[in-house]
């Protein structure tokens, strides 16, 4: 299959959230398969061109935007260890800022314009190099346009006679709203603003449109991809999604194994793996513990329970249940406590009073670091995700990589990787972790007291858990399998 993987963020180039793993990693995983992909996304300022050999190609672009014309050239390079081509579409205009959506908060005014050049740019450069793609993969509403543009616009190009087109929906929350007027900007026929269509209570929806025009529809977790046709996650699109339910389905994310090993990893205090005989456990993991321990300066104690955080401070994440139950925990119990992250300034300021109280049993890094991630990952015992929503989650597959068993709540892709921890699932050997449902304090809490009973007085059925994380494939092969399946029947549909 000859395959257009379309998005906002690639790793290693551009990321703020789990797109860009996904954009980054997929494409390998497929070229391993024997398949020809090629990835497209914006040449943000932020890309430094000499470290990723980015080079000019002889293509180059004028693009209907509203009234005017607008130019733009078209960059490329390779995907870090293959020969997967990254086309870089250059528009100073719209991509040399510092950041990608908005700054100080605010999205920027002009993203539905920077958007619709980035869709169409992607077509105009397919067409230049007569390229003729089986299948152009689009993600979230940054690349909505690229099915109705080829359903209107470009429908009578001869090297989009067979292309299909697959959205991939990341995160259903951000959808990409604009005024009306915006139709023109777009150049969208003004009789598609419609609630069957483009239309989204008086708005422009691109995650709509895209959801709506592409031939299947994918997200990021069979349970998440359940969870978006209701009303309680579907963010107002769960009509549409109900309409195309035969064209829904869920693919779980997989980690990068190559970065997230703790056998091989550069970052840890000693490397580990999952051949730990359960009866005595991993002296590799503990090592890691007592480093990450001394870092934070917390106190050295191997047997003190550490329970690890990494991510966004942000509700989605669970922080209106995380402080007060953290609290709870840091006045009446021996459990230390790891936080790295960054977000809303109000968690801020809770977590550092919460440091300046408990400066022994809180280790606290308010920003982000990929090197002291993988050391929380590492050296920690439980790694914490209640999280509100998940579309899938990375850092709790993450931590069964390292040994660190999960406490989640059940939702999403969260559902779809933990396996509570009850006599049956110890028994059977197929527990990983600990998981909840309803979202309160009380549930969290008593999560967290289940997983700790466990750790201090069932140490061998805590290290079978931390086993069977271990053992799991987590890797991208799996989930590369499973696209290349979608991508055939999407094909043939």
């Amino acid at each position: 299959m000859r395959v257009i993987l379309a998005s906002s963020e690639v790793v290693p180039f551009a990321k703020t959230g789990g797109l860009a793993d996904v954009a980054g990693v997929l494409p390998r995983e497929l070229e391993k398969l024997g398949h020809e992909v090629s990835v497209f996304l914006p040449a943000y300022q932020s890309i430094d061109r000499i470290q990723h050999d980015i080079k000019a190609t002889n293509v180059a672009f004028e693009i209907q935007i509203g009234d005017r014309l607008v130019a733009g050239k078209l960059l490329e390079t390779v995907l870090p260890d293959s020969q997967v081509k990254v086309f870089l579409v250059e528009q100073p205009g719209y991509f040399n800022r510092e950041d990608f959506y908005g700054q100080s908060g605010e999205d920027f005014s002009d993203n539905c314009e920077r958007f619709t050049f980035f869709c169409r740019a992607v077509l105009e450069s397919l067409i230049q190099m007569d390229t003729a793609p089986d299948l152009i993969h689009t993600n979230d509403w940054q690349t909505g346009l690229i099915p109705v543009f080829l359903k209107t616009d470009y429908n009578h190009h001869s090297c989009f006679k067979t292309t299909r087109t697959l959205i991939t929906i990341h995160n259903l929350a951000y959808q990409g709203l604009f005024d009306y007027e915006k139709m023109a900007v777009a150049g969208l026929p003004a009789e598609y603003f419609n609630w069957q269509q483009v239309e989204f209570h008086g708005k422009m929806n691109l995650l709509k449109t895209g959801i709506v025009f592409a031939d299947m529809i994918n997200t990021v977790s069979p349970t998440y991809a359940k969870e978006i046709r209701e009303p309680e996650q579907g963010c107002g699109l769960e009509g549409v999604l109900q309409e195309r339910a035969d064209q829904l389905t869920g693919i779980l994310n997989g980690i990068d194994v190559a970065d997230w090993n703790p056998a091989i990893d550069p970052f840890i205090e000693e490397n580990f793996s999952a051949d730990f005989d359960v009866r005595v456990g991993s002296s590799g993991k503990l090592a890691c513990k007592q480093a990450l321990q001394k870092e934070t300066n917390l106190k050295q104690e191997l047997e003190t329970p550490l329970i690890g955080i990494v991510g966004r401070l942000a509700s989605q994440k669970g922080w209106s249940l995380i402080l007060p139950v953290m609290r709870h925990f840091l006045e009446n119990t021996n459990v230390q406590w790891v936080v790295l992250g960054t977000g809303d300034p109000s968690y801020h300021h809770q977590l550092e009073s919460l440091q300046q109280r408990y400066p022994d049993k809180l280790g606290l890094n308010l920003g982000f670091s990929n090197e002291f991630a993988h050391r929380v990952e590492a050296g920690s015992d439980m790694f914490l995700m209640p999280s509100q929503y998940e579309p899938c989650g990375l850092n709790q597959m993450y931590s069964m990589a390292y040994g660190t068993v999960p406490i989640v709540r059940r939702t999403g892709g969260l559902a779809d990787t933990v396996v509570n921890a009850t006599h049956e699932t110890c028994e059977y050997g197929t527990a990983n972790g600990f998981s909840f449902d309803e979202f309160s304090e009380e549930a969290l809490r008593s999560a967290i007291k289940s997983a700790l009973q466990m750790y201090s007085q069932h140490r061998l059925i805590w290290n079978q858990l931390m086993q069977a994380g271990m053992k799991r494939d987590w890797s991208w092969r799996r989930s590369a399998k499973q696209y290349e399946e979608l991508y055939q029947r999407t094909i043939a549909r």
